[in-house]
């Protein structure tokens, strides 16, 4: 006697309670084995895989690809053997799994197998595949148990062979008339655009920008490189900031207008604003007040790459309470940033070049300058204390040899 078992969209929590199917790995009438990738579902926050949660062969699939599935709701069904079948209510329990936790498995177990016969490959690197028009099934994986890899696809792609345009069907475009091309408006995108959206209707913005001299920090910073120590300049900035907060609290705060409070909050956790190709994600390094330096340079190198593989996960990004964005290496001399709602401010660090500058004695020197701003909440503090915050993380940055005081 065969038994129907659902394969539900299960509850992530952090407010997430709908997501978007991107792509199934199956089909109806296909035979599936237990924890075999069925569908490829993208959320808020990640792009994750739905395991199969039974052995049988898929009877019916409620949605198709591009639509928003709301928590609860039945995605497909598995026809089982009863006797295999596990009980309806432990189904329903069923996770999300992704590709991050699927390559951890996999990398810890002793014997690393492929039980189907089926391409492995992170939800990510899938999407690359997409994007580059590649069929990811041709590629010769060289991960652990023949997974393919985000290098793996950019190397076929590079094969003159991988090219499905022929001499001719090139010509036969460029004779058509070029068509406009859509981009989808769902996922993380569109969930970038609702948090920045609300932000800037509740909070009135005002920023404020300063100049930091960053002479003395980038020579502190080389004789640490010459020691074998290889700390980035972003480290310094976080630890400088975080003894600001402490100082300015107004900064490390939420306002509860409802309450009609403003909660100044005893947790210092860093969000780390970072661009992906999916879009901006902030990872955040916890309680940053209580690690060194060097710990939080490993902490930052470590989430940013997360972010730029989409392997971030859901504890990796929550309980912000400052957020900081180093746009430095990407160019750029000001902007006007968006503070990450319920936080109260955000402080950006821009482009650092070498300027002439006068000094006291009426010299001229040749000086490593980078533009800071600090954008803020003007219903929770003024201009002034801005200005404050902004001349204690100067003072901190221009004469590093102050931080050792603020060590804990």
């Amino acid at each position: 006697m065969n038994a129907l078992v659902q394969v539900k969209f299960s509850d992530m929590g952090e407010g997430m309670n709908e997501g978007e199917i991107i792509h199934y790995f199956v089909g109806v009438g296909d035979v599936v084995s237990v924890d075999q990738p069925l569908v490829e579902m993208q959320t808020d926050k990640m792009v994750a895989e739905i395991p199969a949660p039974a052995a049988g062969t898929i009877a019916s699939i409620h949605y198709k690809e591009g639509d928003v599935v709301t928590v609860g709701n039945v995605i497909m069904e598995i026809t089982t053997e009863a006797e295999s079948a596990a009980p309806l209510s432990e189904m329903s329990n069923t996770r999300l799994q992704s590709a991050s936790t699927t390559i951890a498995t996999k990398k810890n177990a002793t014997t690393v197998t492929n039980p189907y016969n089926r391409i492995l490959a992170a939800p990510y690197t899938r999407k690359i595949a997409r994007e580059l028009g590649v069929d990811i099934e041709q590629i010769q994986g060289t991960g652990p148990a023949g997974r393919v890899l985000d290098d793996d696809v950019y190397q076929f792609a590079e094969q003159p062979e991988t090219n499905k345009w022929t001499e001719e069907q090139e010509s036969a475009t460029q004779k058509l008339p070029q068509a406009e091309e859509e981009i989808r408006f769902a996922g993380i995108r569109k969930r970038i655009a609702e948090k920045m959206s609300y932000s800037v209707q509740t909070i009135p913005h005002v920023t404020h920008y300063d100049e930091v001299d960053l002479t003395h920090l980038l020579e502190e910073r080389s004789v640490l490189k010459e020691m074998g120590e290889s700390i980035s300049v972003a480290a310094f900035f976080i630890k400088a900031v975080v003894i600001c907060l402490k100082e300015f609290p107004i900064f490390n705060a939420q306002l509860e207008v409802e309450k009609e409070i403003i909660r100044l909050l005893k947790q210092y956790s860093i969000g780390i604003a970072t661009h992906t190709e999916a879009g901006l994600m902030v990872p955040v390094i916890h309680d940053a007040d209580q690690k060194s330096i060097r710990f939080m340079d490993e902490e930052m190198k470590r989430l940013i790459k997360k972010a730029k593989a989409g392997d971030l996960k859901l504890a990796d990004m929550k309980q912000a309470t400052f957020t900081v964005n180093n746009v430095g290496p990407l160019g750029g001399m000001a902007a006007t940033p968006i503070i990450n709602h319920p936080e109260t401010a955000i402080m950006t660090f821009y482009k650092t070049k070498k300027v002439p500058v006068v000094t006291k004695d009426d010299a001229l020197e040749i000086r490593s300058v980078m533009n800071v701003s600090v954008t803020f909440d003007h219903r929770v503090m003024d201009g002034a204390q801005s200005i404050a915050f902004t001349n204690r993380f100067k003072e901190l940055i221009e004469h590093p040899t102050k931080l050792l005081l603020e060590l804990i």
